[in-house]
């Protein structure tokens, strides 16, 4: 979502991170990825259980459908970072708004698995007005 930041905003929307680590952690993330948006911190697994986001295994972390992806972004110059007390959280992508409204969410389904930004920019440009 960093480097698609501009163009979200671009369409009048806003983003919002939500990370499994505490304050500290996500100070650091937001200051070694230079992440332009707010990073809130569920530390207690209350916003991924309010979304129904589920927590991996070990294989949906670790497993071969993970490597290559992870061997891509590490190679990229990308890091993991101390992830906080919830190692296998999974996460998940919503556009919500005008309003309380959820015009899109995806799921992932694995640690490498991320919602296709053409789907987030289509359901952006489907609640844009202006």
């Amino acid at each position: 979502m960093r480097d698609a930041y501009e163009k979200i905003t671009a369409m009048e929307a806003g983003v919002v991170a939500v990370g499994t680590g505490n304050a500290r952690y996500a100070r650091e993330f937001v200051d070694e990825e230079n992440i332009p948006f707010p990073v809130l911190v569920d530390d207690h697994a209350e916003a991924a259980r309010a979304a129904a986001v589920r927590r991996g295994s070990t294989w949906t972390i670790l497993g071969p459908e993970t490597y290559g992806a992870s061997l891509r972004t590490w190679r990229a110059g990308h890091r993991i970072h101390k992830p906080g007390k919830r190692t296998f959280q999974l996460g998940a992508t919503f556009v919500i708004g005008p309003g309380d409204e959820v015009r899109y969410e995806y799921i992932d389904r694995n640690s490498a698995d991320h919602a296709p930004l053409e789907e987030v920019f289509a359901a952006l440009g489907d609640g844009v007005t202006g």
